[in-house]
């Protein structure tokens, strides 16, 4: 064994070709507003959701309300806390919301989608974290649509031999 190939270089000697040039990296940069706020859209099953953060005391407004106000379950403040939790940045991040579409379940989905997307692109450093846990993925599960000739999406009809 004393062709040992390790490098690119070995490789690209023992194929016969040139080696291919280094690459430069650039760093991703941070993407923000005249008013120093970062956006983006966030989308659970039919929900919508336009977000803006920018640095703040960790205040949320959805569609003009509290984030207490509008998602009163325990479980979707729940979810919109979880970005700021896997970032460390709780507290540290005002967000105002506007959400169409879907029930509460889908629209504390696309708000927490939302969430994630902005501060990857406020601060880029925060994507290994979010990218890991999975809150950059659109979760494109959506409802099923109703064929003819079914009751809803895949029931049928109760059956009747005579």
């Amino acid at each position: 064994m004393a062709d040992e190939i390790n490098t690119l270089e070995d490789l690209a000697q023992v194929a016969g070709i040139e080696a291919a040039p280094e690459v430069e990296i650039t760093p991703r940069e941070p993407v923000r507003d005249e008013l120093g706020r970062s956006y983006a859209t966030g989308k659970r099953k039919d929900a919508v959701a336009r977000v803006w953060i920018k640095p703040g005391s960790g205040k949320v407004m959805v569609n003009g309300k509290e984030q207490n106000t509008y998602f009163a379950r325990p479980v979707l403040q729940m979810i919109l806390a979880q970005p700021f939790g896997i970032t460390n940045t709780e507290g540290q991040f005002d967000v105002y919301a506007t959400v169409k579409g879907g029930g509460l379940s889908g629209q504390a989905g696309a708000v927490k989608h939302g969430i994630s997307k902005a501060l990857q692109l406020y601060d880029p450093s925060l994507r290994g974290a979010l990218k890991a846990a999975g809150f950059l993925t659109r979760d494109s599960r959506v409802v099923e649509r109703k064929k003819y000739g079914k009751a809803k999406a895949r029931k049928s009809f109760q059956f009747s031999k005579r």
